[in-house]
């Protein structure tokens, strides 16, 4: 467990204020964050890099309160003890896997810290909040897989998200399968094929005769492909099959965008690790994003899921929260 900006949640005298605690729970960990109910983006944060556990029933409510109670009483120890007015906590697979949370959370955490106002996040939901916080329009939240999430505040619209084998089209898994096909058409000598992907391929994974064996009995092998995207970004520039992957990648981005942005148009935002690629992919993603969606602004993600956590808690605390209230995708306890 590591700690950072502490500092900055313990600025405000005991009792100064309401505070707020936002949960961001995914593949890499459990992140947690404390700040003041008017002021989300000061917060002190911790964080675990083991993920939560999820068994056949869904998400495992015991294990993720055994990492976020200490985490949670460590944070609010280092603020002064604050009254703490809201929680939200944000977790993928929130809106499928987590009817043991929606059971056990409320009356567990108003038992163990004293709050009564919870929401419970996809974490699309929480990505939304982050980049746009309570204001219409559509988010594309992509790192391994894809899904993007809009919202004219009435009603939730969502499309893809469906893993790696049914959908995250454009995703870094999808562009990374895509980058590897394009390998060992070249191994074989088929059309299609990039002796440049090959070649990185072979340097990442090994030789090309040997990569079934090396992906397909992976337990992460979302994130086996996704390693693999930056490579094909690495060999656009001079790549004409690299550079055909990421304008398909891009177009389905865009698709997945319009799919679910208000008719009349507003902000789209991108967030997540998949745009650190940069231009490569970038740049077709401005022509699909123009081209199929004329009417809409793209904008810069403000914050991530973490970020907009607090900022749900924080609506919550004050009585408001415009964000729709919608089922599995955002429940409010």
């Amino acid at each position: 467990m590591r700690r950072a900006n502490e500092s900055s949640a313990a600025d405000t005298a005991p009792g100064a204020a309401r505070w707020v605690l936002g949960v961001d729970s995914g593949g890499s960990g459990l992140r947690v964050a404390l700040a003041p109910a008017d002021a989300p983006f000061r917060a002190g944060t911790t964080a675990s890099r083991e993920p939560v556990r999820t068994v056949a029933a869904g998400i495992d409510p015991a294990h993720l309160l055994d990492q976020l109670l200490p985490m949670a009483r460590e944070l609010l120890k280092a603020a002064g003890e604050p009254v703490l007015a809201a929680v939200t906590v944000g977790a993928a697979g929130m809106a499928t896997l987590g009817d043991g949370l929606r059971a056990e959370l409320p009356d567990a955490l108003k038992r163990e810290l004293g709050v009564t106002r919870l929401a419970l996040a996809g974490d699309a939901v929480t990505a939304y909040a982050g980049a746009l916080g309570q204001r219409p329009g559509a988010v594309v939240a992509a790192g391994t897989g894809l899904i993007a999430l809009g919202t004219d505040l009435t009603t939730w619209r969502r499309a893809d998200g469906w893993g790696h084998l049914l959908g995250d089209s454009g995703g870094g898994a999808w562009i990374g399968r895509a980058g590897l096909d394009a390998a060992m058409r070249a191994h074989d000598g088929r059309r299609g094929g990039s002796g440049a992907l090959l070649e990185l391929a072979e340097e990442r994974f090994g030789p090309a005769g040997e990569l079934p064996g090396r992906i397909y009995p992976r337990g992460d092998r979302p994130a086996a492909l996704a390693s693999f995207a930056p490579d094909v970004a690495r060999c656009a520039g001079h790549d004409p099959v690299a550079a055909g992957i990421l304008r398909d990648a891009a177009r389905h981005i865009g698709e997945a965008a319009a799919a679910v942005c208000p008719a009349d148009g507003g902000e789209v935002a991108l967030t997540g690790g998949l745009f650190k690629m940069g231009e490569p992919l970038l740049g077709p993603l401005r022509a699909e994003l123009t081209e199929q969606l004329p009417g809409a602004t793209v904008v810069s993600a403000a914050g991530d899921p973490l970020s907009g956590s607090l900022i749900i808690a924080g609506a919550l605390a004050a009585d408001a929260l415009r964000l729709p209230r919608e089922g599995r995708l955002l429940h409010v306890a």
